[in-house]
């Protein structure tokens, strides 16, 4: 039995010569953020992986092997689009507010946030503006060498903070840890957003380097962020579904189309099933961080409308600036708000593209 690598992918691709084709194919496959604390990650390693192994063995002649690398052992959490790109990872998922210059449009539902707060009608809404706005999909495979199977997200966003606080003015001059796009949201607060990852977080609030996170329920108990910054409070900004799932396309292309097949429709099984993981991990997450002894709170809707109407002119300034870059900023954003409207959410204000 012949086994064919990431290399020999590339001899396939090249159209160099190779043995008759191997019936066992070893992918590498990748996140930066661990598997465990990570919903994304976890939906990856315990369904995508195995299910394609055993559908392939089967439905095929074939079988396919995962080396699996997670927590940044192949690839950091910034790094993973430019390893499947480069074929250091045959597939990879990752976030992609790590690439807010590469992936800017991709990061939509940030730029509209107190947006879907149920992870599956946020996916829902996100898949809607893929199929809407082909771009999305091929910049992928044009620019960076690779197909996209899945998306997935993040479940609903709040603020946890080492010290507690009673208003918004509170916030004000309080340095706060972000994953980039979402750093704006913080501007009506007067805080001080710092771009920062998952894995770095604990430390940098036990240190100080910065006293709060805008963190979801999963991963705020997973990381166990509530020991440094124990105070979270319930505000609501969405679940945000910007993780996607792609395979490096020279690798896919040497795969049988049986293969290939099955990959694809795994990689949507992924995506299906990312707002009821996501829904049920945020629940069991906020008990969690209840038994843990964080300090729960939620914040008035009065606030959280005026925080939402401080940010009415920023999902038009990012289309805009999109717009001027080349991208097709005006015409995803529109389709974003129309399709959260559409699965049934109420935006608090209204956002309007110009």
């Amino acid at each position: 039995m012949k086994t064919i690598t990431t290399f020999g992918a590339t001899l396939i691709a090249a159209g160099l010569a190779l043995p008759a084709m191997a019936d066992t194919f070893t992918l590498r496959v990748g996140a930066g953020h661990p598997n465990g604390p990570t919903v994304y990650v976890n939906d990856l390693a315990n369904f995508f992986v195995p299910e394609v192994k055993r559908r392939v063995e089967a439905e095929t002649d074939h079988q396919v092997e995962f080396v699996e690398g997670y927590g940044g052992s192949i690839a950091g959490v910034s790094e993973v689009l430019e390893s499947v790109q480069n074929g250091i990872l045959d597939i990879g998922a990752y976030c992609v507010c790590f690439e807010p210059a590469k992936l800017f449009m991709h990061n939509f539902p940030y730029y509209a946030p107190f947006g879907p707060t149920d992870s599956a009608m946020e996916m829902k809404a996100v898949r809607a503006v893929y199929d809407q706005v082909p771009w999305l999909t091929e910049q992928f495979e044009t620019e960076y060498g690779q197909k996209l199977l899945g998306l997935h997200g993040w479940d609903n966003y709040h603020l946890g903070t080492t010290d507690p606080w009673e208003t918004v003015a509170d916030l004000k001059g309080v340095k706060i840890g972000g994953a980039g796009p979402n750093l704006p949201w913080l501007e009506f607060a007067g805080a001080i957003p710092v771009q920062s990852t998952l894995p770095d977080g604990y430390m940098a609030m036990q240190t100080g380097v910065y006293n709060g996170w805008l963190m979801f329920p999963s991963a705020y108990l997973g990381y166990k962020f509530y020991e440094p910054a124990p105070y979270y409070t319930l505000i609501g900004f969405g679940s945000m579904g910007v993780n996607a799932l792609t395979i490096n396309l020279n690798t896919f292309n040497s795969l049988p189309e049986d293969v290939q097949k099955i990959i694809v429709e795994v990689g949507r099984q992924y995506e299906d099933g990312a707002g009821a993981s996501l829904n049920a991990t945020q629940a069991k997450a906020l008990e969690g961080l209840a038994a843990a002894g964080a300090q729960i709170k939620t914040l008035g809707d009065d606030v959280r409308a005026e925080w939402a109407t401080s940010l009415i002119p920023f999902p038009n300034q990012q289309a805009k600036d999109a717009d001027g870059r080349g991208m097709p900023g005006s015409e995803i954003m529109n389709a974003y708000l129309k399709a959260a409207t559409d699965a049934g959410y109420t935006w608090p204000v209204e956002y309007k593209i110009e």
